[in-house]
């Protein structure tokens, strides 16, 4: 029998003085929304008449947004272009409660994701980004070690872009100092977040890992193998509507999803790192946080792009 679900509410104060270091790549989503009524004559294609727009933090700030949602204190510490969109994130964050440490470089565009959205339905994305040249967040590596004192827990969100190239050694910094290391993988090198305190993966991100699995004593096996090698206590798999499964060294813990209606699962998985993060900065043991993070994902996806779990979902 599923075991109940722990409410948010238990641990509603101590989140309020928890402190949480997200670093990581950084985006800004922006959404144009109309309507369609036509298809174009130049081409076979639709034509949205736009009549509203709206900007988000994406990536890592979303992550950040999620634990500043939940009450806890976020700090953001990360790398953007200097250019307009940068200072629109730094805008957008600054109403959201989030101290934020930016390095602004010249030679890089911020990423920014625009979306095209008619009758409630995504008809294109369209993207902006340049991989950098170099290793940026070196330059930061003084102010992550001075803020690694403040932080009770640090999330590492890597989408890929290039603004986690010293993550070892930032793993490696948080660890000596008895910090507790969140991370969000990407792509199929993983050997970068050995020493890890938990990693987070989708199911399609651990497949890419450890291959495909027959059933879940094949994936409990694969999973824990991996646990070991990389040396992380424990591996958390978001599954969509699987659930979520979590090992360490008790065993294969597995929780089923949130029945909620899906609209749009973009940023689910920094909500659910956010919640962790801020649930175990709060000292909450990692089964209640799994179970609260769960229900925060069953919100969001029920809300149109990178959204927030806030704490009255959650009870």
């Amino acid at each position: 029998m599923e075991a109940p679900t722990t409410k948010f509410s238990t641990w509603r104060e101590r989140v309020a003085a928890a402190r949480v270091l997200v670093m990581g790549d950084v985006m800004l989503d922006r959404y144009w929304f109309g309507d369609v009524e036509r298809i174009s004559p130049e081409a076979p294609v639709p034509v949205a008449k736009i009549t509203r727009m709206e900007e988000r933090p994406g990536g890592a700030a979303n992550v950040a947004r999620n634990v500043a949602a939940l009450g806890a204190s976020a700090t953001l510490l990360s790398v953007t272009g200097d250019d307009e969109a940068g200072l629109a994130l730094e805008r957008l964050l600054a109403g959201e409660r989030i101290r934020t440490s930016f390095l602004r470089d010249a030679s890089l565009t911020t990423t920014v994701k625009l979306r095209v959205i008619a009758r409630q339905q995504q008809l294109l994305r369209i993207d902006f980004e340049t991989a950098p040249s170099r290793e940026l967040l070196a330059a930061k590596l003084a102010d992550y070690e001075r803020m690694l004192d403040d932080a009770d827990v640090v999330v590492m969100s890597d989408y890929g872009k290039g603004g986690l190239a010293h993550i070892a050694t930032m793993i490696e910094r948080a660890r000596a100092k008895h910090k507790r290391v969140l991370v969000d993988p990407k792509g199929e090198d993983w050997a970068k977040y050995r020493g890890a305190t938990l990693i987070t993966p989708n199911r399609g991100e651990l497949r890419q890992v450890i291959g495909r699995w027959h059933d879940e004593t094949e994936l409990a096996r694969k999973a824990q193998w991996l646990r070991g090698e990389l040396g992380v206590d424990a591996l958390l798999v978001t599954r969509s509507e699987e659930g979520m499964s979590l090992f360490d060294d008790k065993g294969a813990t597995s929780i089923p999803a949130r029945a909620r209606e899906v609209f749009d699962v973009s940023g689910a998985g920094d909500t659910v790192i956010a919640v962790l993060g801020a649930l175990i900065a709060a000292g909450a043991p990692i089964s209640d946080a799994m179970r609260i993070a769960n229900d925060a994902a069953g919100v969001v996806v029920g809300k149109l792009g990178t959204a927030v779990a806030l704490p009255s979902e959650l009870d």
